[in-house]
């Protein structure tokens, strides 16, 4: 009985557990996407949907750290440099 008990209990938590994980993901996609749109409004100068390079160069420092601390950094930048 305490078998079943303790199964149970295990099965209980590790269901709450992943539901949890799953919203925490869902927010951090939310807030992803609402970083995005805020920066591509403040510096998106030809309104194209994309920051090329000089639109990314006049970016202040703190939003450079906040896009690469939310994923939206440059896809290419650790290209070809050792580790």
């Amino acid at each position: 009985m305490q078998k079943l008990i303790a199964t149970i209990v295990v099965i209980a938590f590790a269901t709450f557990s992943v539901n949890a994980g799953q919203k925490a993901q869902k927010a951090t996609t939310e807030e992803k996407a609402a970083l995005k749109t805020e920066l591509l409004n403040k510096y998106d100068a030809n309104r194209d949907g994309k920051l090329d390079k000089s639109e990314r160069s006049k970016m202040s420092k703190p939003d450079k750290k906040r896009a690469r601390k939310a994923g939206l950094g440059n896809k290419h930048a650790h290209k070809g440099k050792s580790q």
